[in-house]
């Protein structure tokens, strides 16, 4: 049986991924700040043995150590690390507060990195372990709006190939999923601050991505679960993209 570790888990994509691995049988840790959220999801799964909550504010890794070494002790090892949390400031470099650049950087960079540190330990020692890391179209120099996120996702990238090519002696994995522009709870809260219905929002996108039609949480499931299943024993410092065809 395998278990698979989320950053996040409560909302959005990462909510989705959680009911899948359950549906696989999976054992699954997930984070955020919401308890009621968690304990939402927990109550309705009809699988609370299977699940393990930790309440954790990301804007510091005070919490990170706690977190792995509760998830060990109630399922005894980590087989998949899916590092989907994330937040996405509006800002360009000329109107980056320090503060904007601290939480963006924190969330998506350093939460993520110090998690690492606790689960790589733990997969080298059972030689076996399949790590995915949640991307963006904005990796490679992003929209002039979104300047410390595409930094943080471009990093996030450059730090997956380097655990593909220095773990994979002892049989770590390491994927990037480049996630497109989908209709997450976080992106229609950003979107109603700026004014705009999630019936427009979905026309927007509909004009601007290839394939017609934003994403929705469920797209990128299956290749999470791909990566995390033995069908991709073989596949590592790989980059795959669910984006409709988007490209920034």
């Amino acid at each position: 049986m395998k278990t698979v570790m989320l950053l996040g888990g409560t909302k959005g994509v990462g909510k989705e991924i959680l009911r899948a691995c359950l549906e696989k049988g999976y054992n699954v840790a997930f984070c955020g700040r919401d308890a009621k959220l968690a304990n939402d999801i927990i109550e309705s799964s009809n699988s609370k043995d299977k699940l393990y909550f930790h309440k954790i504010d990301l804007n510091s890794i005070d919490g990170i150590e706690d977190y792995f070494n509760q998830a060990i002790q109630k399922f005894k090892k980590i087989d998949a690390l899916i590092l989907y949390a994330g937040i996405t400031p509006v800002s360009s470099i000329i109107d980056t507060t320090e503060d904007t650049y601290d939480k963006v950087f924190n969330v998506n960079l350093k939460a993520p990195y110090f998690l690492l540190k606790h689960v790589l330990k733990s997969m080298m020692k059972f030689k076996t372990g399949s790590i995915v890391f949640f991307g963006s179209a904005h990796m490679d120099y992003g929209q002039e709006d979104r300047t410390a996120y595409a930094l943080t996702k471009g990093t996030l990238y450059t730090l997956s190939n380097h655990i593909a090519h220095h773990y994979a002696k002892y049989g770590i994995r390491s994927n990037y999923l480049v996630m497109g522009w989908t209709n997450t709870e976080g992106e229609l809260q950003l979107r109603a601050q700026e004014g705009i219905s999630e019936e427009a929002l979905k026309n927007d996108a509909g004009n601007i991505i290839p394939m017609g039609r934003m994403l929705n949480p469920y797209d990128p499931v299956p290749a999470v679960m791909y990566f995390i299943s033995d069908d991709s024993a073989m596949t590592t410092g790989s980059i795959m993209r669910v984006t409709g065809g988007e490209y920034i």
